[in-house]
């Protein structure tokens, strides 16, 4: 991954952590909590793809089984949030941009029912059965519910955000990567090409001089 992911990545991810520990934990609301995390991965493997989504997921998860107060064993959330980002940038749009959000509030129903089933399956191996005791469905509709009303506010703009990171020209990107994430805006959006506009200028350029010298010589032979 380049540094400009990597700090973005990383910033990001903190800042979910925190938010998520110290505010909506502390909701108390019935049955799962709003993983504001799960929607910070998903948004960055919608632009980086599925081994940059497996990347981050993982660090994403891994922290937050280190950070307090985790009670679970260390790796348990690393191992579902990479699995998670690894499908979740597998949709990623081919041309870098998303043109409706009923994909990505799909990703985010899927991912959310995913990493839930995925964490209690992983839990019953290690032998945590607190998933079952809270009651399982309760959870699975919840999950669903609350990370789909989070969705709209978080993934967009960590999409977006990542989308600049990779148009930074200090970034150690080639045109041809860059044109990538840019063709859906440029082609798509407003119905511009900048090589044919610029070949067209050059065209008509040509055409006035070819004129102005035929005005000319017009006037010296009278």
């Amino acid at each position: 991954m380049r540094v400009n992911r990597i700090l973005l990545s990383s910033s990001l991810i903190v800042v979910a952590l925190v938010v998520q520990v110290s505010v909506l934990a502390r909701l108390h609301l019935p049955g799962a909590v709003p993983d504001l995390l799960l929607l910070t991965v998903l948004g960055l493997a919608l632009v980086y793809g599925h081994v940059g989504g497996a990347l981050v997921g993982f660090a994403a998860g891994l922290l937050a089984d280190l950070a307090p107060p985790a009670d679970h064993a260390a790796g348990r959330y690393a191992l579902v949030l990479c699995v998670i980002g690894y499908l979740a940038g597998l949709v990623k749009p081919e041309s870098g941009q998303v043109k409706s959000a009923t994909g990505p509030m799909v990703v985010v129903v899927a991912a959310a029912l995913g990493s839930t089933l995925l964490y209690a399956g992983v839990g019953a191996l290690v032998g945590d059965t607190a998933a079952r005791h809270v009651g399982l469905g309760g959870l699975l509709f919840t999950a669903a519910l609350y990370d789909l009303l989070l969705a709209p506010f978080v993934v967009p703009g960590v999409m977006a955000l990542a989308r600049r990171a990779e148009n930074d020209p200090l970034a150690e990107t080639n045109s041809a990567k860059a044109g990538d994430i840019s063709s859906g805006w440029l082609s798509g959006g407003t119905g511009l090409r900048i090589g044919a506009q610029r070949s067209g200028l050059r065209v008509k350029a040509a055409r006035a001089r070819v004129a102005r010298a035929g005005r000319i010589k017009g006037v010296k032979r009278l």
